[in-house]
Formats: C-alpha cells, sequence, structure tokens
C-alpha cells in the first residue's frame, strides 16, 4: 500500500480508502465485516462513510453503514488501526427522516450536534479523524454536475463563518478531529480557507467529489486549488457506479448490481456519449491484459491532486481487483490513448 498526508496533518492516509456505503443494503454486516478485515490486511487504514448511509438511501436504513462499522470496531477492538472519515447530511429533497427534515437539515448549530452525537453512538467511538459536509447548503454543482444555475433566490444556508465556528466547537470537544468538504465548487473550497485562516478556524484538509475516466470535472477549476492549497482530493464513484467495470456493456444487467436494482438512480451514469467512452476505456484496459476496474482506479490513484480514492464493492474479487490497483502504474502509452479518448469525448457522464 502506498500513503500520502491529509492535507496539512500528520496522518498518513492510505491511496486506497475503503468505501462502505454497500454496508445494510447491497451488502449484510458479516459481507461488510469480511471487507473490512480484508481492506485493513491490505493496509488499507482509511475508511469512509456518512450518516446517509446506506444508499440508496431510505428511512429504515438510515445510519445502518455507520452502524455495521462500529459493531465492527467494537468486535475487532482496533479502532485506533483506522483513520475514520465520516459526513453530515445537508439539504435535499426527499430526507424527512433525517432529524427535523429535509428542508430543515443544514449545517448550524443544533443540525451539526445532533448528528455528531447519533454519528459518534453509532459507530461506538468517541472521536471522528475527518468530518465532512457532506454536499453543500447551496445550490450548486454537486455530485458530478458541471453547470451553476444561478438562483436569486438562494439565500437561505448557513454562512461559512457560522459553519466553521460550529466545526470549531466540535474539534475542541473532541468529537472531531479534522475537518473536510464534499461536492463543493472552486469557489467554496478558496471561500472556507479564506474565512479559517482570518477567524483561525479549523482549516478544510480535503474535498470528497466525484472523479473518474468518464467524469473529470475536477480537472477544470478544482484541481488547481488542490494542488495549491494543499486540500487534496478523496475521488469518489472512480468506476462510475461500477460502469467502467465493463459489466453493464451490451445492456447486461447483473444479479445485485446497483443499476440493476435501481435503474432510474444516478442518471448521470446513463448517457449515450457515456456508452460510448465506458466501452473505449474498456477496450483500452482489455487490450493491455488489464482489469477494467484494476484500470479505471490506476487512473485515479495517480492523478497529482488525489491523496485517496475511494473504492466501493459489493463482491470480495470486486474488492481485490480495485485494491489491486495500487500496485499498477499505467505507462504513459496507455495514458496517451486515454487522453484521445477523453479529448474526443470529455466528461460523458456528468
Amino acid at each position: 500500500m502506498r500513503y500520502r498526508k491529509l492535507g496539512t496533518t500528520d496522518l498518513d492516509v492510505s491511496v486506497i480508502c475503503l468505501g462502505t456505503m454497500t454496508f445494510g443494503e447491497q451488502n449484510s454486516q458479516q459481507e461488510g465485516f469480511d471487507q473490512m478485515d480484508y481492506a485493513l490486511e491490505r493496509g488499507v487504514n482509511f475508511f469512509d462513510t456518512a450518516e446517509l448511509y446506506a444508499v440508496m438511501p431510505r428511512k429504515e436504513t438510515y445510519g445502518k453503514t455507520e452502524e455495521i462499522i462500529g459493531n465492527w470496531f467494537h468486535e475487532r477492538k482496533n479502532r485506533d488501526k483506522i483513520i475514520l472519515a465520516s459526513k453530515i447530511a445537508s439539504k435535499s429533497d426527499g430526507l424527512e427522516w433525517i432529524r427535523d427534515g429535509a428542508e430543515s437539515l443544514g449545517f448550524d448549530k443544533k443540525n451539526m450536534n445532533a448528528a455528531i452525537d447519533a454519528s459518534l453512538k453509532r459507530l461506538k467511538t468517541d472521536y471522528i479523524d475527518l468530518y465532512q459536509l457532506h454536499w453543500p447548503e447551496r445550490k450548486v454543482p454537486r455530485f458530478g454536475e458541471l453547470d451553476y444555475k444561478y438562483d436569486p433566490n438562494d439565500n437561505k444556508w448557513t454562512t461559512i463563518e457560522e459553519v466553521l465556528f460550529n466545526l470549531n466547537e466540535l474539534v475542541k470537544s473532541g468529537k472531531v478531529r479534522n475537518v473536510g468538504l464534499s461536492n463543493e465548487t472552486p469557489w467554496g473550497m478558496m471561500k472556507f480557507l479564506e474565512v479559517a485562516k482570518e477567524k483561525n478556524f479549523p482549516r478544510m484538509m480535503s474535498i470528497q467529489n466525484v472523479y473518474s475516466l468518464v467524469n473529470r470535472v475536477f480537472d477544470i477549476g478544482h484541481s488547481e486549488v488542490s494542488k495549491a492549497e494543499n486540500l487534496g482530493l478523496l475521488a469518489y464513484s472512480p468506476l462510475a457506479g461500477g460502469r467502467l467495470s465493463g459489466k453493464y456493456i451490451g445492456g447486461i444487467n447483473p444479479k445485485n448490481a446497483r443499476y440493476t436494482l435501481w435503474p432510474r438512480r444516478f442518471s448521470r451514469h446513463h448517457t449515450e456519449r457515456g456508452e460510448i467512452a465506458i466501452e473505449k476505456y474498456v477496450g483500452i484496459a482489455n487490450k493491455y491484459g488489464i482489469a477494467p476496474s484494476t484500470f479505471a482506479n490506476a487512473f485515479v490513484n495517480d492523478r497529482p491532486f488525489v491523496t485517496s480514492n475511494i473504492i466501493g464493492a459489493t463482491t470480495m474479487d470486486q474488492l481485490k481487483e480495485n485494491i489491486n490497483s495500487i500496485d499498477l502504474t499505467l505507462s504513459k502509452e496507455i495514458l496517451d490513448e486515454i487522453e484521445d479518448v477523453h479529448l474526443s469525448n470529455p466528461n460523458p457522464c456528468v
């Protein structure tokens, strides 16, 4: 395994981060335990979760993923072996079961205190190493979207200074050790850093955004900020929800696969341009005798602004292929072929 510093902290996080959002929905508790055991054996010391999980979000599975991780900590007695990241949910349609309902969610003091205390209880721990704002309260491009749509009435969000004040209180309490962003814009990245510096509040240490062969929106504006400000990317959806594994090519719907179970969700991955690009990327992988999942993850692992690549799996074979990417460095010849596809069909899954 390889490791990189998390922002300006002294934490060395594995370049592969174990994503856990399937635990409690597509994966049972025992399967989650098996994945965490194996990942730790392979040197993965960085796990990512969220209060929202399991996915797809619903009342019956809210917080279930954190519970499974907490049960694993309790049984294995190994909390100190893991750098744990979680996230607080923000305003969104259809999350009425979280606290006082979707529209009342946000990063105000009441929500933040309730969220962190509930997460700590489920996780059976007294601290979270990296606490992230899952998506902005502001109406901005998120979850891999590209275009900003201005809304003159978008003014009902907690100010960045207040958000940082509230996070500072959690850090001072010892419940949170570091803080990070997720699904944020370049303006948001810079503004959080600016206010934190001015007010001596906790500095954001990472940004968790979409990044894959078929969604490189982060390259456009975020990447310069990420490198210049040491605000590394925790890349999520590196396989575009599994599509870059090639398993859906030709209209195949594998059993228990995400888009077999929820064909209408994550529409950004269901585009004609995306299908064309995915077939080409899978073709390059096959040409060089590389498992497509390993190939796609290896590309993300070695991007210069990436701190860690958040992988996800529903089977042990998938998990092994994903983690194996840490041992693969793509040649210049392969990277040139990737770039040719990208330039001819950029960001087809946004």
